[in-house]
């Protein structure tokens, strides 16, 4: 189809050309539609599976292009009956773009039956599915910008080939791969040292005036216990949004003495912001004498928590190991970004690990100095990004037990973790990537988290000396997702599914990735013990790697009752 005649301008003929599409694209494209449509990790509503679909759509559509070029070029060409008739060919169209469309729509019915089963298994309500069939409106406005976006590019590329031929009359394909590579080039430099940086500068600049904030209803502490009191050497309007949050909250010697029904002591939260001192090394210098200062090296227990991208340290974790412990403990934190989890992953992860590297570090070292029946127990936790971090300050697992640590919980470690992703690799014969086990259980034990009975279990029977857990939600795509999902099937999706994924999900190319990508952005906006929310099975991991002594289950769940009713909010990160 090509515009009228009176219409024929050359700028509305190249307008039209970005929107006009190839015949054999179309059914590829569709069935990149329709497997975007199949299920994944988490729930998804019509608009982000309408961007899934339309992203995968364009994918699928140009490699049906490339497809019939290839056979055009190597299979039809010189044949005496291609093309047929034309009027037999544009009977074979219609009815290509009819089938499309008819196995689009009745692959979106499908499709809401089957967000509606992953729904049930998060305990949420599915889509219904006239709502759902909204999906294809914006699948096909995500498509048509990409691929007038591709058209665009490639329109670049023949305009620089045409200069090439003339000037120095290149034959026609080296001049259109000369012109392709730098403007591929040229892109990959724009978006790498241009926009990506301009993202980042422009993220910095959206998130750094929230740092300065103050949450509502968080004042600065009193108690000498705490950075950003008057007596520490961290002022508190250093300390960024989420360090306030941090060192100003969570149970004081009062509650938990009304929680346990016994004398209690109160809680030691140490924490740098970014505006503490003027680099790293002067950060971990005020960290180390606010732990001296507090007398945090004379608790019982020492958490060392490597923060995520904006200094977050989740508050039912802090709170579940404060009244486990009846507040002998000290707990330090640092910030080391302003940014959003997912944004610091995305931009700087070197940074989040050389930060959590250069906490365990510092704190070790001076730990390390205290006469070996005078240490506290050193703990290490982290979640997210944080546990990422952390993991960055082992060469492997046994410096863990080596340095000194009597328990390590990770939870929600993304999938590019080095320690975490060389133990799955390395994994037990037999044992299910999704819940691995390595060395038996010796040292280090992974939980899928359904519940405090599949906590329970997997920390049951002999598990002597430094106890490391991992959770990790068979459903979260932070511990899931990989760029090898592109074109790699992982384990996860060849054995059996985990505890609240559903059976339904297949892996395809480059759709699964999209899919799992997709899900990223709500990985935290499903109901807790699912995705990447971890809700109060922290608490269960505390009490599988260091329980007080004669802690029982009935300890657990009193703990429980007290964080419920504190109201204790959930991970604000991703």
């Amino acid at each position: 189809m090509r515009p009228p005649a009176t219409t024929r301008h050359p700028l509305l003929i190249w307008a039209w050309g970005l929107i006009r599409l190839d015949f054999v694209g179309v059914p590829f494209g569709a069935l990149f539609f329709c497997l975007s449509l199949t299920p994944s990790l988490l729930p998804r509503d019509w608009l982000f599976q309408g961007l899934i679909g339309g992203v995968n759509a364009s994918i699928g559509y140009a490699i049906g292009v490339l497809v019939g070029k290839f056979l055009h070029r190597v299979v039809l060409r010189h044949r005496r009956w291609w093309p047929p008739p034309t009027r037999i060919l544009n009977r074979v169209k219609v009815a290509v773009v009819a089938l499309s469309i008819v196995a689009a729509l009745l692959m979106l019915v499908r499709a809401s039956a089957w967000q509606r089963q992953v729904s049930a298994l998060m305990g949420i309500e599915g889509p219904e599915t006239s709502a759902y069939l909204r999906t294809l409106i914006a699948s096909v406005a995500v498509g048509a910008a990409c691929i007038g976006v591709s058209r665009i590019i490639l329109d670049a590329s023949k305009v620089l080939a045409r200069m090439l031929i003339r000037r120095w009359h290149l034959h026609h394909e080296m001049a259109f791969l000369i012109g392709a590579s730098i403007v591929v080039v040229l892109l990959v430099t724009m978006v790498n040292g241009v926009l990506f940086r301009g993202f980042l500068a422009g993220a910095s600049a959206v998130f750094q005036p929230q740092n300065s904030t103050t949450r509502d209803g968080v004042a600065q502490p009193d108690a000498p216990e705490r950075s950003g009191s008057p007596d520490s050497f961290a002022p508190w309007d250093t300390l960024g949004y989420q360090g306030r949050n941090f060192v100003a909250t969570g149970p004081d010697v009062d509650e938990l003495v009304r929680i346990n029904g016994r004398p209690a002591k109160e809680p030691i939260r140490v924490y740098a912001g970014l505006q503490t001192a003027d680099d790293d090394a002067g950060r971990m210098d005020v960290l180390i004498r606010e732990l001296e200062r507090t007398g945090a090296f004379d608790r019982k227990l020492l958490v060392i928590v490597p923060t995520t991208g904006t200094g977050w340290v989740n508050p039912v974790a802090a709170r579940a190991i404060e009244t486990m412990y009846n507040g002998d403990t000290a707990m330090v934190a640092v910030q080391y970004s302003y940014l959003p989890s997912w944004i610091s992953f995305l931009g700087d992860q070197d940074k989040s690990i050389e930060s959590g590297r250069m906490l365990v570090d510092a704190v070790h070292d001076r730990w390390a100095r205290l006469p070996p029946d005078r240490r506290p127990e050193l703990v290490l936790y982290g979640e997210s990004l944080g546990s990422m971090a952390g993991q960055g300050a082992f060469a492997w697992l046994p410096d863990i037990a080596k340095m000194g640590f009597s328990a390590v919980l990770w939870v929600g470690p993304p999938h590019e973790s080095s320690l975490w992703s060389g133990l799955v690799t390395r994994r037990d014969p037999g044992s299910r990537e999704v819940e691995p086990r390595y060395d038996n259980g010796r040292t280090v034990r992974f939980s899928q988290a359904a519940d405090s009975d599949d906590i329970a279990r997997i920390a049951a029977g002999p598990w002597d000396g430094t106890r490391v857990l991992f959770l990790q939600h068979a459903s979260d795509p932070i511990v899931w997702w990989s760029p090898n999902l592109v074109f790699s099937r992982p384990d996860w999706l060849v054995e059996p599914p985990g505890a609240d994924r559903t059976s339904s999900m297949r892996w395809y190319p480059i759709v699964t990735f999209w899919q799992v990508s997709a899900d990223m952005t709500n990985a935290s906006g499903v109901p807790g013990g699912h995705g990447h929310n971890y809700g109060d099975s922290v608490l269960d991991g505390w009490a599988a790697v260091i329980a007080p002594d004669g802690w029982t289950a009935e300890d657990t769940e009193r703990v429980r009752v007290s964080i419920e009713q504190s109201h204790t909010p959930g991970n604000p990160e991703y």
